[in-house]
């Protein structure tokens, strides 16, 4: 069974464009990534899934259940962290949480307390004091505490300093080998590189490219960086130069026997050739559309 199964979902805000005509398939125990800036209609797209706004056209399911029809079923098989969460005033960490497992009718105590600890959240402290990283960690274990089967997280280490962020995937990267599905929501791309098998990009509204991230990495493109004084108005298949402390790097797409030649005419004192990370692709598919490189 899948875990999310999308069909041309659609959501207009009027007549401005929220997202349309979606496609995408997550397997079930699946670590998905959903790659977009601000704006691209992810938080749209995971919004409509949980039924907190209705779809203009299409259909979803989660675990065969329809996002409409079977909207509360669904509900308590996921976890959802929004990109930015908000507590009723006055409450202590170990209020808000302890309403959180209340309001879904399950004893949460104890992992409550283990992520709380995992991520040095301070359950006694009330939640209007703490810091905007300290509130994400409560909405971190507000959608951990009840280990649901589902698990959307949309921008979810906004706050989080390097050392949380770290534990915080940790903890995913267990609870997902223990079969649950993740769907993680960012625009920060290493991410989704490290953390993912799969990932779709989305662009105003469409998805515009999804595969496995190491096939989403790869292409005919190569990065090199040269130190010395280099002429590359003549060559052919460059793009993005840089230019940084006196080397010079830049993407190459053409035959890499020609590239060797060409630069032998000149006077290197080192060579790089490396593949392109995960941004350089993803700018790529924003630029260019998903072209091959």
């Amino acid at each position: 069974m899948d875990a999310i199964k999308i069909s041309k979902l659609t959501k207009y805000y009027g007549k401005n464009r929220g997202i349309v005509d979606l496609n995408l398939t997550v397997n079930k125990g699946e670590f998905f990534g959903f790659i977009g800036p601000n704006g691209a209609g992810k938080s749209t797209t995971i919004r409509t899934l949980l039924g907190l706004i209705a779809p203009t056209g299409g259909r979803a399911q989660i675990f065969g259940l329809d996002i409409v029809k079977d909207k509360q079923t669904i509900l308590k098989k996921v976890g959802y962290l929004p990109s930015e969460a908000a507590f009723y005033p006055g409450m202590k960490v170990k209020d808000a949480l302890k309403l959180s497992a209340d309001l879904r009718k399950k004893d949460c105590c104890r992992e409550a307390k283990i992520l709380c600890e995992r991520l040095q959240l301070d359950m006694s402290r009330k939640v209007e004091e703490l810091s905007f990283g300290n509130k994400k960690k409560v909405a971190i274990v507000c959608a951990l505490q009840h280990c649901p089967e589902l698990l959307i997280l949309d921008e979810p280490t906004g706050g989080l300093d390097p050392l949380m962020q770290k534990e915080f995937f940790d903890i995913l990267q267990e609870r997902n080998k223990k079969g649950t599905t993740i769907f993680l929501s960012s625009h920060i791309l290493s991410e989704i590189q490290h953390n993912c098998t799969r990932a779709a990009i989305i662009r105003d509204g469409r998805i515009i490219a999804c595969d496995s991230v190491d096939a989403l990495s790869k292409t005919n493109a190569k990065r090199i960086t040269v130190q010395g004084q280099v002429e590359l108005k003549k060559l052919d298949g460059v793009r993005d130069i840089k230019n940084t402390q006196g080397a010079t790097s830049f993407l190459f797409g053409g035959d890499i026997n020609y590239l060797i030649r060409f630069l032998s005419a000149f006077v290197l004192r080192d060579l790089t050739i490396s593949e392109p990370d995960l941004e350089e692709i993803f700018l790529h598919y924003y630029e260019k559309g998903g072209d091959t490189v």
